[in-house]
């Protein structure tokens, strides 16, 4: 199967007056068009940083990444990013906040707009187009903000922990949907997540990254049945009981289990 991502042993060191601090050292893997992982970590362990690399958003001080065989220089429309916030601007209706990425682009078009409203409509909120953030709830608020993400029609898409300030409900409600959606559209996507549980429900892989400096210590293939279920369900498996209490090991069982 075709390589849509490869991270070729990046490191990360942040200079300050002070101080140099190796944040990432040697991370290297590859990802599958379609796959989507997770990775997973105690705080300090350089997820985001690891995030800000692969989008383009910050130079690796070493190492490189490639999405689609292209060198990874500068933020592209081929890599999206979903973060914990939806950034929605509260003066722009839902309609208008969901092609904003694309504004922000120039890849605003007719033919496009068309597209971010066929979206909404995918996600159950064309019926509140023409709304304003504040009349969302959180949940809507971040399927607005993946329609945004989607609306560009990118390769990769980048998730950083964007469940975590839902409930437990609305949020195993928004996991379905995304596993559905990018299943759909044969995305391959990245998920950093404190939450065991949910990593292992929408994932195909999960790396676990030890801290100071950053680094995969473990990797973990997600049992075939576990892949075939939606979240919710997945979370009903023996597979993914025993699985859990792997990984939860793997952390000594502290403060990582589902929020």
């Amino acid at each position: 199967m075709e390589t849509a991502v490869r991270v070729q042993d990046v490191t990360q060191v942040y200079v300050t007056e002070e101080r140099a601090t190796l944040a990432l050292q040697n991370i290297t893997f590859e990802l599958k068009k379609g796959e989507f992982v997770s990775f997973i970590g105690p705080s300090g362990c350089g997820k985001t940083t690891l995030l800000s690399i692969i989008a383009g958003l910050l130079p690796p001080t070493k190492g490189e990444v490639t999405v689609s065989n292209q060198l990874v220089r500068s933020p592209s429309t081929k890599v999206g990013y979903m973060l914990q916030q939806d950034y929605l601007f509260p003066w722009r209706t839902i309609a208008d906040n969901a092609s904003m990425g694309l504004e922000i682009a120039g890849m605003l078009t007719n033919e496009s707009r068309q597209r971010s409203l066929y979206l909404l409509e995918e996600m159950g909120l064309l019926p509140f187009k023409d709304y304003y953030p504040a009349q969302l709830s959180g949940g809507m608020r971040q399927r607005v903000a993946l329609v945004r993400t989607l609306a560009a029609e990118p390769e990769l898409l980048l998730l950083d922990e964007p469940f975590s300030a839902l409930d437990y409900q609305t949020k195993l409600q928004l996991e379905e949907l995304v596993v559905e959606t990018l299943r759909a559209k044969q995305k391959t996507a990245i998920l950093v997540t404190h939450d065991i549980g949910e990593a292992i429900a929408m994932s195909d892989r999960i790396f676990v990254l030890a801290p100071n400096p950053g680094r995969v210590r473990q990797t973990f293939e997600i049992p075939a049945a576990i892949r075939a279920a939606v979240p919710l369900e997945a979370r009903e498996l023996p597979q993914f009981h025993r699985l859990f209490r792997e990984i939860w090991q793997e952390f000594g069982g502290a403060g990582h289990g589902e929020s």
